[in-house]
């Protein structure tokens, strides 16, 4: 084991995994073996290891004190959990930037990923309507960040689902909402993401509950995500993670197809920036 801490600019989740790898195969453990007095799956130590997954403090006492590595992992867990996002997301953040394949629904709002820049600042701003400019400016920086996974011509997949009530919520904000559609479609057009819309028409569907995110990985286990106002649970328990999956799939059963969730997405940008004009 390196006796140095690990480097905090350099992925300290992932270095921090591969250390854990390691270490435990030094030991002589299987990924189950060494979950067994943790009292968690293998799946989750493979998540440890692959940075999918954030190591607690209280995980890292116990994997110092069973593989026998004076106080490594308790020394280097504040580094890999350092995070620019609420602690609800910070998890769900980093593993989404790991991920080969993205499959999100989108009840109220255009993703993250998708957002631009006013848009995210008007989002921000109607969460936090007393917040100082700098803050605000800080959230956008950091939502915009992860949109630059998508620089990548082909990894990851990215699959979205809108709820029709996405193209809708605009206020006073028209063409700031008619910019995010125009943006979502020039993705779409440039054969970079899938999007489908489910419509009104469509009436109640599988996740009226709220938004969830689904994420698959080279060499881990799949996760999924559910998020509700201020809140969010990362899951790996397999029949969850299948549960949602369903639900996703449910959800691409009832919606528009994407030729016709494109039309559709640029028809109302057209309609907003009509009414803009006039």
């Amino acid at each position: 084991m390196a006796g140095k801490n690990l480097d905090p600019s350099s992925s300290p989740r992932a270095l921090l995994g591969a250390e854990l790898r390691v270490a435990r195969e030094r030991a002589g453990l299987s990924q189950a073996e060494l979950g067994e007095p943790l009292f968690v799956s293998g799946s989750f130590i493979g998540q440890l290891e692959a940075g999918t997954r954030r190591m607690h403090i209280e995980f890292a006492r116990q994997i110092d004190d069973i593989l026998g590595t004076s106080g490594f992992f308790v020394r280097n867990c504040g580094a890999a959990a350092k995070s620019k996002y609420p602690d609800h997301f910070a998890a769900a953040a980093e593993a989404e930037a790991l991920a080969k394949a993205i499959r999100e629904y989108a009840p109220q709002l255009i993703p993250g990923l998708l957002q631009t820049e006013a848009y995210a600042r008007e989002v921000f701003r109607a969460g936090h309507p007393t917040a100082t400019e700098e803050t605000i400016d800080e959230l956008v920086t950091n939502r915009l960040a992860r949109a630059a996974l998508l620089h990548d011509p082909t990894t990851p997949l990215l699959w979205c689902v809108l709820d029709e009530a996405v193209l809708r919520r605009c206020g006073d904000t028209r063409a700031v909402l008619a910019e995010a559609l125009r943006h979502i479609a020039s993705l779409i057009r440039a054969n970079r993401i899938i999007v489908q819309v489910i419509p009104f028409s469509a009436g109640p569907h599988a996740a009226m509950g709220g938004a969830i995110k689904l994420m698959s990985f080279d060499d881990a286990p799949p996760l999924s995500y559910a998020e509700g106002m201020g809140t969010g649970l990362l899951f790996d328990d397999p029949a969850t993670v299948n549960h949602h999956a369903l639900t996703y799939d449910l959800l691409t059963a009832n919606a528009l197809s994407p030729r016709k969730s494109l039309a559709l997405i640029e028809s109302t940008a057209e309609d907003y920036e009509h009414d803009q004009h006039a």
